[in-house]
């Protein structure tokens, strides 16, 4: 711009030199003869400047434009510059960069100096040389976004700890001032342990990792998590190489699982196993540890490559069976807790880390099977005694029937054979129930022996579980400790009374209780159940009697030793039928009979034949031959 003035100027003044020589060499010419008139002023030389030099010469014109460019500094947009505050207003900056103009910035972008003043130095982004309106766009806001990236890019390269402060919250994390420009920092890389509270954070500066950028829109991830980890594997670093099985150390409960407890070494974790934590059972580390509880633990093994220690707690203290109780010895009774049940029996706690055994042939007298399940409970106390101790082994069998005397040692005394009872049921099976008569002393019922009448399928369909029953001593096995008992022998075998009731023929009101494909149950009077074969439900119409129908049935077979009764309605209208054609057929023989004496009476009474007695006798005769005729009919078999 000046550059324009100046040529304009050196313009100006020789068009005016020229004017004026012009003017005299005209004034010269045209005015020759006439005589010149003196006026003000007339002896002033335009032509000459201040410097009493007329005009330049190329080369001086030439000196003269390179000091003056020279005078700038070359710009380009986008490019960083130092300038200098040559003035402030209430709402800019004006800022000397060395070029043909001065820059305003505004004041807003020097918040961070709060004592800025005319003479201070800055570092600002040339946006643009000139705009529409010539003048010249600063902002320090860019050139200090721009240095800081530069700053941010070098330090995620170099993994330099930086320092920034977090200015507020935002979604999944916190925004952290870094070298003037805002950084991501997400929740998850802010501690070690889960934080929820992010507000606590705000306002705080804090050491740094750059753990991400991204070139393209220059966004940058810090982690402070990262420094925390690197201090934790450091000091794990450490305490691994000191570390030796058998050392005790002290930690911090940090995590309890089902399956055992994280504890914190100081840097290093190391997992303390359910079964290292107590020498009793335990169902739950919780049972024995609290979180941030601070104990004592032994190192039982570690390795350097997975950085994983085994820790003990129990082994701080005796295994309970080196310095197990003098009480505690075989024939001695002994009172434990229910902490573990098997199919073949149950484990008692004596102590912690103390248990013995009860073997399901331990628990009664009785050689009824017995379900261990079923018969303890976890929790459950016990007495016991000690049947074998091997304290090199550590195991321990336990009996709980020999708290008792054997009561099979006079069970023919207290249970002779064809003594009544009553016993509760125990178990039930495909064959048979299971009667308990007293502790220690119980039997079998078979199937067969519940009742005289019916027959089951299984015998849950005649008692449960849980019921008493009444039973009679029927046989006694001392030596497998076994009881035959019966239900249906408390009363007399109705099978033998009712032979006449049930006579083959006699016919009884039945109803079909159930059918299937060889035939029906029929339920008969006196509770007896009766089976039809299905040829015999057929009724006289054609059809078939169905389920739940009620008949009239003929016994057609009673088997008294097998308990089986076979019946048939079909029997019934079938014999029906035969008698009605035997009565048809005494009828007719009946009837020729009367005929042939009513004819034999007429030929005695006549001696002499006349022609209407011939014609009487005739018809007699031709009935008689009817008669006879039908009689043979009827006679001939079917």
């Amino acid at each position: 711009m000046f550059d324009n003035i100046i040529k304009k100027q050196l313009n100006a003044d020789a068009q005016e030199s020229a004017s004026a020589e012009q003017a005299e060499v005209t004034t010269a010419t045209t005015t020759a003869p006439v005589e010149a008139v003196a006026t003000a002023h007339d002896d002033f030389d335009w032509s000459v400047d201040r410097r009493n030099v007329i005009s330049y010469s190329a080369e001086e014109r030439e000196k003269y434009h390179q000091v003056y460019d020279n005078t700038f500094v070359q710009l380009n947009d986008g490019e960083l510059i130092k300038g200098t505050v040559v003035g402030l207003t209430k709402t800019d900056v004006v800022l000397n960069i060395g070029f043909k103009s001065d820059g305003l910035i505004s004041l807003n972008e020097f918040r961070d100096i709060p004592n800025l003043s005319v003479g201070d130095e800055v570092e600002v982004m040339i946006v643009e040389k000139e705009d529409r309106e010539g003048h010249l766009n600063l902002s320090r806001r860019q050139a200090r976004i721009t240095r800081a990236w530069e700053k941010i890019v070098e330090v995620h390269k170099t993994g330099e700890v930086i320092t920034g402060t977090v200015t507020s919250k935002t979604k999944g994390g916190l925004i952290v001032d870094v070298f003037g420009m805002e950084t991501f920092l997400p929740g998850s890389q802010i501690d070690v342990k889960p934080v929820t509270d992010y507000d606590q954070f705000v306002g705080k500066t804090m050491e740094f990792k750059v753990v991400k950028i991204n070139e393209t829109i220059k966004n940058a991830v810090v982690s402070h998590k990262a420094l925390i980890e690197s201090d934790i594997e450091a000091q794990r670093a450490e305490i691994m190489s000191k570390l030796e099985k058998g050392q005790v150390l002290e930690g911090t409960v940090k995590n309890i699982t089902d399956f055992g407890a994280f504890m914190d070494l100081g840097g290093l974790d190391g997992l303390l196993y359910i079964t290292d934590i107590s020498w009793g059972r335990i169902s739950h580390p919780s049972e024995v540890l609290k979180l941030d509880q601070k104990i004592n633990v032994v190192v039982l093994d570690f390795d350097d490559e997975k950085k994983r220690i085994s820790l003990g707690l129990k082994q701080l203290t005796p295994h309970p069976w080196d310095v197990l109780a003098d009480n505690i010895a075989e024939g001695n009774i002994v009172k434990g807790k229910v902490v573990n049940i098997e199919d073949y029996g149950a484990f008692l706690e004596i102590q912690p880390g103390v248990e013995g055994l009860v073997h399901v042939s331990e628990i009664t007298w009785a050689n009824t099977p017995i379900n261990a399940k079923e018969f303890f409970k976890l929790g459950d106390e016990y007495e016991a005694k000690v049947v074998t101790l091997d304290k090199a082994s550590r195991k321990m069998s336990l009996s709980i029937k020999q708290l008792s005397a054997d009561p099979w040692n006079d069970i023919e005394t207290k249970f002779a054979e064809g003594s009544r009872h009553t016993g509760l049921v125990k178990n039930i099976t495909n064959y048979g129930v299971f009667v308990e008569l007293a502790p220690g002393i119980g039997g079998m019922i078979h199937i067969s022996d519940l009742s005289w009448l019916k027959r089951f399928n299984h015998p849950s369909e005649y008692t449960k579980v849980g019921s008493n029953i009444d039973v009679v001593i029927l046989g006694i096995d001392k030596e497998n400790r076994k009881l035959q008992l019966g239900h249906k022998q408390l009363e007399e075998d109705p099978w033998n009374t009712l032979q006449d009731t049930f006579a083959i023929g006699s016919i009884h009101e039945g109803t079909v209780s159930r059918r299937d494909d060889k035939g029906a149950i029929v339920q008969l009077p006196y509770g007896l159940e009766g089976f039809a074969p299905n040829r015999h439900l057929s009724k006289e119409d054609g059809k078939s009697i169905a389920a739940d129908e009620t008949a009239q049935f003929m016994v057609i077979e009673f088997d008294r030793n097998e308990k089986r009764i076979v019946v048939s309605h079909t029997r019934i209208w079938e014999q029906g039928q035969v008698e009605a054609a035997e009565a048809a057929k005494k009828e007719a023989r009946a009837e020729a009979e009367t005929t042939r004496k009513a004819v034999k009476s007429v030929q005695n009474k006549v001696e002499k034949a006349t022609l209407g007695d011939l014609g009487v006798l005739a018809d007699l005769k031709k009935k008689m031959d009817s008669g006879e005729a039908a009689s043979s009919e009827e006679a001939k078999p079917e």
